[in-house]
C-alpha cells in the first residue's frame, strides 16, 4: 500500500495544505497549495466561518493537482497554552508467546493518557520516551520482543481546546476526517531531525507572521512551549507607522525590496510608491532596511532572552524556521543577536523548498513515525484510488469531533 497523506496548517497568514507520500523513509511531495487566511488571529481561529472558504479553496487546488478527492488529512494545531506532563501506563499482555505487537503499544498509550486526562484541556498527542519489559529492559520500540508486561513512560501533549476545535469544526463542515492532530513545533522539529539532536536538547523556533513559536526539545521528545505573539507582521505595522503606506503596502515593500540586514542594502535602490494620502513618496532600500533590521532584533533579542525561562538544561542546538527567516539577509541580523551556533532551517524537499512549510513537512513525517511505531498501513485513499493516482500523476468513537479522530488515532 502507498503511503499518502495530507497535512494541514492555518496560519494567521496563510492556509497550507501539503500532500506527501512516504517511499522507504522519505516523503515525496504529491502536491501542495496555500490560500490567503481569514479569521484567525495569533495563529487561533476566532471566526470559524470565514476560514471555511480558505480551506475550500486548498483543498480543492490539491485535489486539482492529485486528481483524487480529500478527505482526510493531519492538522497542525499552534502550541499556544500547551501542557506537558509525564504520564506512565502498564499493561499485561495476552499474546500467544508474550510476543508484543503494535495493538499492545497501542493500549498502553491509551492507559498512560487515561491516567492523566485533564477536563480542562484536549489531549492532543503522547510522545513515548521508553517502553519498559519485565526483564528491565528499557527500549525505544517493543515490538516483536517478548514479555509478560509493557510499562510506557512519556509526555503527553494537552491544549485548550479553542486551539483544535473551531478548525476540526470547518473540516467536519467540508466532509474532511481529521485522522490525527499534533502541534505544529513537532512537525518543525521532525522536519529537521537527525540522530544527533535526537540525544541531545535543543530548541526550535519558528518566526511566523504574527507568533513566534519557541519548543524545547529533550532526546527528540516536545518538553516545554512558549508563542509570543511577534512576528512578520509587527515589521508591517513598522513600515506602515513610519511611511504611511496601507498594511497591504507595506507588507509588499518588506517581502519584494528590503533586506533583513542593512549592510548589504543599497541608498541608491528606490522604489516608488502611493502613501495614504495618494501622494507618491521615494521608498530607499537602505533606510526600510534599517526599519526591518531594528524590529527583527528586537524579536531575537526577546527569543534569546526566554529560552532561559523554558529550560534550565544546556542547549545544544538551536534551530530557526518559519516564514519569516526567508527573509534576504535574515543570516546576517541572526548572526547579531546569536553568533554563529545556530542553524536557519533548510527544507530539502523538491516544491516546497521554503520554511514557511516546516510544520506540515515534519508532521507527515511525524504520522509515519507513530504509524511505524503502532505497526499501522495508513493512507488517505483506498487501494482502487491509488490505483487512479498512480495512473493520474506522472510528474473511542462516537459521531463527536473528537470522538471521530480518538478513533483513528486509537484504532486506525
Amino acid at each position: 500500500m502507498r503511503k499518502i497523506m495530507a497535512c494541514l496548517d492555518v496560519g494567521t497568514d496563510t492556509v497550507k495544505l501539503v500532500v506527501g507520500e512516504i517511499v522507504k523513509k522519505k516523503l515525496n511531495i504529491l502536491a501542495v497549495a496555500e490560500a490567503p487566511s481569514n479569521g484567525v488571529k495569533e495563529g487561533i481561529v476566532e471566526d470559524a466561518n470565514a476560514l471555511i472558504e480558505p480551506l475550500k479553496s486548498v483543498i480543492q487546488k490539491g485535489e486539482e493537482v492529485i486528481g483524487l478527492p480529500i478527505h482526510q488529512m493531519i492538522v497542525s494545531v499552534p502550541a499556544t497554552n500547551a501542557s506537558y506532563s509525564v504520564v506512565m501506563g502498564n499493561i499485561k499482555i495476552n499474546n500467544e508467546g508474550f510476543l508484543i505487537d503494535g495493538k499492545d503499544i497501542i493500549h498502553v498509550i491509551q492507559k498512560a493518557v487515561k491516567s492523566a486526562k485533564n477536563d480542562n484541556l484536549e489531549y492532543i498527542s503522547m510522545i513515548p520516551t521508553s517502553f519498559a519489559l519485565d526483564d528491565n529492559r528499557v527500549v525505544k520500540d517493543p515490538k516483536g520482543l517478548t514479555s509478560k508486561t509493557l510499562s510506557v513512560r512519556g509526555v503527553m501533549v494537552s491544549a485548550p481546546k479553542k486551539n483544535i476545535y473551531p478548525i476540526l469544526a470547518c473540516l467536519e463542515k467540508l466532509g474532511v476526517d481529521v485522522v490525527d492532530i499534533a502541534l505544529s513545533a513537532i512537525g518543525d522539529y521532525f522536519e529537521y531531525k537527525t540522530k544527533e539532536y535526537d540525544k541531545d536538547v535543543g530548541v526550535v523556533i519558528n518566526l511566523g507572521e504574527e507568533t513566534t513559536t519557541m519548543a524545547v526539545f529533550n532526546k527528540g521528545v516536545l518538553t516545554n512551549s512558549k508563542v509570543l505573539n511577534l512576528g512578520g507582521k509587527n515589521i508591517d505595522n513598522d513600515i506602515s507607522f513610519i511611511y504611511k503606506v496601507p498594511l497591504n503596502t507595506a507588507k509588499e515593500i518588506k517581502e519584494n525590496f528590503a533586506l533583513a540586514h542593512k549592510n548589504m542594502a543599497q541608498a541608491s535602490d528606490v522604489i516608488e510608491t502611493m502613501n495614504k494620502s495618494s501622494k507618491v513618496i521615494n521608498i530607499n532600500q537602505f533606510e526600510i532596511s534599517e526599519v526591518v533590521m531594528s524590529r527583527l532584533l528586537e524579536i531575537l533579542n526577546i527569543t534569546k532572552k526566554e529560552i532561559n525561562s523554558l529550560t534550565k538544561k544546556e542547549i545544544s542546538y538551536i534551530i530557526f524556521t518559519g516564514g519569516l527567516t526567508e527573509f534576504k539577509d535574515f543570516n546576517l541580523t541572526l548572526q547579531e543577536v546569536y553568533g554563529n551556533d545556530v542553524v536557519i532551517g533548510k527544507i530539502m524537499e523538491i516544491g516546497v523548498r521554503n520554511n514557511k512549510y516546516s510544520s506540515c513537512l515534519g508532521l507527515l513525517k511525524y504520522y509515519s513515525y507513530n504509524a511505524r511505531l503502532k505497526d499501522k498501513d495508513y493512507s488517505m485513499f483506498s487501494i482502487e484510488e491509488q490505483q487512479e493516482l498512480s495512473g493520474t500523476i506522472l510528474t473511542e468513537e462516537n459521531d463527536s469531533i473528537m470522538g471521530k479522530l480518538f478513533g483513528y488515532i486509537f484504532n486506525g
